[in-house]
């Protein structure tokens, strides 16, 4: 059963909505509601990232359906660890991962539940370290070595994609303050 809290962090402010399965799934596990604030405003940011990408750099090849579902259900996972939603910890990660593919959702999708955190894995691709940068860049942290494998998958002159990410996570950290209040705003309890 869905409480009406969790409703109203999958629903409520301008923010974009998720993608309907995961939308759906969180509402089926009883998603704690400040989990589904989170969720939804990472895959918020993973919007605009892709967007401020996209149009920066047409021939960047990145799928963005998979990095907004990614976004979207990276810490799942935290519906079986909800103790990570206020405290450290990496549990969620793997438990997310094995929770997506029970329900169905293809390798492909569920890996980020898994990789969200790896971003110093060399095998982690461009999609991954999309995901992993809208988890960080929505409360404005950032993250040097993160963002050093993106500049490199971004190719051209190191110093201008650093130029060209640093200008696009800038704005994209302006709104932190107005995410972080949104996110505080709805309980860990359901």
């Amino acid at each position: 059963m869905t409480s009406r809290r969790l409703d109203l962090a999958l629903t409520e402010s301008p923010l974009r909505p998720l993608p309907g399965p995961a939308a759906e799934l969180l509402r089926e596990l009883a998603a704690p509601p400040r989990l589904g604030a989170h969720l939804r405003l990472v895959h918020d940011v993973a919007w605009s990232l892709t967007d401020l990408l996209g149009r920066r750099r047409p021939d960047l090849e990145f799928d963005t359906t998979a990095v907004l579902f990614g976004a979207a259900t990276h810490d799942i996972g935290k519906t079986i660890h909800v103790g990570e939603l206020s405290g450290p910890g990496h549990e969620h990660e793997e438990a997310g991962r094995d929770l997506l593919l029970r329900y169905g959702v293809p390798a492909h999708l569920a890996r980020f539940a898994g990789s969200h955190s790896s971003w110093h894995d060399p095998d982690v691709g461009l999609d991954d370290l999309l995901v992993s940068l809208a988890d960080q860049i929505w409360r404005a942290a950032r993250v040097e070595d993160l963002e050093r494998r993106v500049c490199t998958m971004l190719g051209g002159a190191p110093w201008e994609a650093f130029l060209e990410l640093d200008d696009v996570l800038r704005d994209l950290a302006a709104g932190a303050d107005g995410r972080l209040a949104f996110q505080a705003s709805y309980p860990i309890a359901v």
